[in-house]
């Protein structure tokens, strides 16, 4: 059952109710880190988190490097703050190196075609000036090595998550990628007990309420790894207890804190929701599947009714506006201007008129 009490809890802390966050840089440093699989949807998910963002200002904030989308934890891209990479990288890393080594010999791929691959690329960036995906992909294919199959995007991956690249400002509607370090300059440097203790206590108050199974699931790292997190800040964390489980969060986050009755329209892959391995404290179990239906691995946009997640929704960019369609999963009449409320908040981040299909 959907728990009030946590989803509450969570869209305070998540800066989704009425606490705020001032920028999109303080959004991602909030939270940890932010799921960006989908960079169209990863924006909006940045801001909505903010008392006025448009999304110029969240580009902006990835073109002038306080923002960087790279691969953390999982295997997955994430949005984090850019003096944090390298340590978050160096923590999360050892757990896909048995991952890497399956999908290298999958591919063929060796020592001595991974170390060309790297020198290609280097090359290819080393003025400064960002590339975009298909270019660095001649470049591997104009020396002998293909990129099919999924080849050439594991590459800049694996490359990526040892700390070589990152992606830079997208030119329209392709990603490009920059080297790391001449991109982002001074990169703090953690020991691994400072970088569990750092990232355990970002988690927490950018996510709590939310169990230590919660925080290994997001950060891919083991059980003990997270344990061991948690424990070095559990001081200034505060612990509460609720459907027999243990919970943390802030130590600024009231308790018994009750958001305002209101709609949003969050994005697919939103924290909200895959920031949790457990997610039926915000989503009734019979309507989880419909998330993701097509089992692909790609999530839908959600619609979240005072706190729980309630149906999904898409939009289609067309030459007047953005159109947002609805798909309830009851009925939401009674609700239906505060959906419409929330649409035009997204458009007026989009800087679009909206068009909007029956509720």
């Amino acid at each position: 059952m959907t728990n009030p009490t946590i989803a509450s809890l969570r869209l305070s802390s998540q800066g989704i109710g009425n606490k705020k966050f001032n920028t999109p840089e303080q959004v991602v440093k909030g939270l940890g880190a932010v799921q960006a699989q989908d960079f169209g949807q990863a924006v909006w998910g940045v801001g909505l988190r903010t008392a006025s963002a448009g999304l110029p200002d969240v580009e902006l904030a990835i073109a002038e490097r306080k923002i960087v989308l790279t691969w953390p934890m999982r295997g997955t891209i994430f949005m984090v703050p850019a003096e944090d990479v390298l340590w978050m990288q160096k923590l999360t890393a050892p757990r896909l190196q048995a991952h890497d080594k399956r999908k290298q010999a999958e591919l063929g791929l060796d020592g001595e075609i991974l170390k060309r691959c790297r020198s290609l690329i280097e090359r290819a960036l080393h003025d400064g000036t960002p590339v975009p995906r298909p270019d660095l992909m001649t470049v591997l294919e104009e020396d002998g090595i293909s990129t099919k199959n999924g080849l050439g995007n594991y590459v800049l991956g694996y490359l990526s998550r040892n700390g070589m690249l990152c992606f830079g400002p997208r030119e329209g509607n392709q990603q490009t990628f920059v080297l790391l370090e001449a991109w982002v300059g001074q990169l703090k440097e953690l020991t691994t007990e400072e970088a569990l203790a750092e990232l355990a206590l970002r988690y927490f108050t950018g996510h709590g309420p939310a169990t230590v199974q919660d925080f290994a699931w997001w950060t891919g790292l083991s059980l003990s790894e997270a344990k061991r997190g948690v424990e070095s800040v559990s001081n200034v964390l505060q612990k509460i207890k609720l459907d027999n489980a243990v919970y943390w969060m802030s130590a600024s986050l009231p308790e018994h804190q009750q958001e305002q009755p209101a709609v949003h329209l969050l994005p697919g892959f939103d924290e909200y929701y895959l920031g949790y391995k457990a997610r039926d404290a915000v989503i009734e179990p019979e309507h989880d599947p419909k998330i993701a239906p097509y089992r692909n691995g790609v999530f839908q946009p959600m619609i979240v009714v005072d706190g729980r997640i309630a149906g999904v929704w898409r939009r289609e960019i067309k030459r007047n506006g953005v159109e947002v369609t609805f798909a309830p999963f009851t009925p939401l009449e009674e609700r239906k201007e505060d959906i419409l409320a929330a649409a035009q908040g997204y458009a007026k981040f989009l800087g679009l008129p909206l068009i909007v299909s029956d509720i």
